[in-house]
C-alpha cells in the first residue's frame, strides 16, 4: 500500500472528479493527480462521461473488487490538450475518447491479435493497478492521461455527449454481433432485455442489415421497440403462445440481462446451429439445459467488450450510420441521483455526465 501511495503522490497534474469512498457508493468532490504526459501518452480534457451500471457495482463495492478512494467511469470523451513525443495518431484539439482499458500487456496471444480486451493483465480505467503501482481514476473528473494505444479518435459528425456510451455499451454489442456472424443482412437476430445494451444491440443488429426481434418480460416496452428503435417484432418471454409460434425462427440471440433467467425458452428460439450469446453478468449462475443444444447443435457463448481496433471500428461504423445511444444528459452533481435512478432501471437509455459545462462549477474542495 505505501508503494502505491508513493507512486500516486508523484503525479504531478491536479485534477478534479467525483469519487466514493466506501461502499455506501456516496460520490462526491474528489482532489487528485494525473501523471505526467509521457512519450506515448495522450492528456485531454474531459467533456463527457457515461454511467455504466457497473459504475453502481463497483462503487458499492458489490463485486468485492474495488478499491477506495474509488473514481468510476469508463466511456470519457474530450478534447487532446497534449501529446507525448512519440504519439503518432493524434494532435491537440483532437476529439478522442478512453474505454473500459488503458493497459495490457501488448506482447502475448490475445494482444497480438487486437483482444486486450481478453488479456490476462489488463489494467482496468478506474480501480485498477497501473504500471507505476498507482491506481487508476476513470472520467467523472476534468482531466485524462492515457497511453495512445488506448485512445479512439471520435469522427467530427458523431455528437461527443451521444459518442460517450459507446465506448462500453456500444461496444459490448458490437463485438459478438461480428464475431458470432450476426452482422449480415437477412439474418433475424433476437435481443434480450431493453436497456443500455439492448437498445444499442437493436441498432447495431438493424444497421447491420439484420431483421430483429426484442425479447422482454416488460409488454408496455413493445411500443418503445417497434416504433422508436426500429425493431421488427417483439416477444414477451412469458408468454407460450407467442414463444412457441417463434421457435426455431433465429439465426442468434445477445442476452443483455443481467438478472437470473431461464435460458430454456431462448434456446428453443434458436435455429439449429445458432448461438445464444451472454452479455450480461447475473448474481447467481443460470442452469444450462444441455438436451436442447445437443439436438439443434446449438451453442451458448459469451462476450466481453472488444479490443481496441474493433472498438475504432465501432465508432466509425456508428458514426457511417448516423447511429446514436438514447441518452439523457445530466451535470456532475446529480450523479448521485443517478445512481439511484440507474438502481431502479429509471433511464432511457443511459445517462451521460457534462464534464465540461457542470464539474468546474460544483467542485469546490
Amino acid at each position: 500500500m505505501a508503494r502505491l501511495q508513493e507512486a500516486d503522490q508523484q503525479h504531478p497534474k491536479e485534477a478534479i472528479g467525483w469519487a466514493a469512498r466506501d461502499a455506501s457508493g456516496h460520490l462526491s468532490p474528489f482532489k487528485f493527480y494525473r501523471r505526467a504526459t509521457a512519450e506515448k501518452d495522450v492528456a485531454f480534457k474531459v467533456l463527457y462521461c457515461g454511467i455504466c451500471h457497473s459504475d453502481l457495482h463497483s462503487i458499492k463495492n458489490e463485486w468485492g473488487m474495488s478499491i477506495y478512494p474509488l473514481l468510476p467511469g469508463h466511456e470519457i470523451i474530450g478534447e487532446v490538450t497534449e501529446v507525448g513525443s512519440e504519439v503518432a495518431k493524434f494532435n491537440v484539439g483532437d476529439r478522442v475518447g478512453v474505454g473500459c482499458l488503458v493497459g495490457s500487456c501488448r506482447s502475448f496471444d490475445n494482444c497480438a491479435n487486437n483482444l486486450e480486451n481478453y488479456c490476462p493483465q489488463m489494467i482496468l480505467t478506474y480501480a485498477g493497478e497501473y504500471y507505476d503501482g498507482s491506481i487508476t481514476y476513470g472520467g467523472y473528473s476534468n482531466t485524462m492521461v492515457a497511453d495512445e494505444h488506448f485512445v479512439v479518435g471520435i469522427p467530427d459528425n458523431l455528437p461527443l455527449d451521444a459518442a460517450a456510451p459507446l465506448l462500453c455499451a456500444g461496444i459490448a454489442v458490437y463485438s459478438p454481433l461480428r464475431y458470432y456472424g450476426l452482422d449480415k443482412p437477412g439474418l433475424h437476430a433476437g435481443v434480450v432485455g431493453l436497456s443500455g445494451l439492448g437498445h444499442l444491440a437493436v441498432k447495431f443488429a438493424k444497421a447491420m442489415g439484420a431483421k430483429v426481434t426484442v425479447i422482454s418480460t416488460s409488454p408496455n416496452k413493445k411500443k418503445e421497440a417497434i416504433e422508436n428503435l426500429g425493431a421488427d417484432s417483439f416477444l414477451i418471454s412469458g408468454q407460450q403462445d407467442q414463444l412457441q409460434a417463434a421457435m426455431g425462427t433465429m439465426d442468434g440471440i445477445i442476452d443483455t440481462v443481467s438478472a437470473p433467467h431461464s435460458l430454456l425458452p431462448l434456446i428453443g428460439l434458436l435455429k439449429s446451429h445458432a448461438k445464444l450469446i451472454l452479455l450480461g453478468v447475473p448474481d447467481k449462475p443460470l442452469e444450462l439445459p444441455v438436451f436442447p443444444l445437443i439436438l439443434g447443435r446449438k451453442a451458448v457463448a459469451a462476450s466481453a467488450i472488444g479490443g481496441m481496433q474493433e472498438t475504432q471500428e465501432m465508432i466509425n461504423f456508428a458514426a457511417q450510420h448516423d447511429l446514436k445511444p438514447d441518452i439523457e444528459v445530466i451535470p456532475v452533481d446529480y450523479v448521485n441521483i443517478a445512481m439511484e435512478r440507474l438502481a431502479k432501471g429509471d433511464v432511457k437509455y443511459r445517462f451521460v455526465i457534462d464534464i465540461g459545462n457542470t464539474l468546474k462549477a460544483t467542485s469546490e474542495l
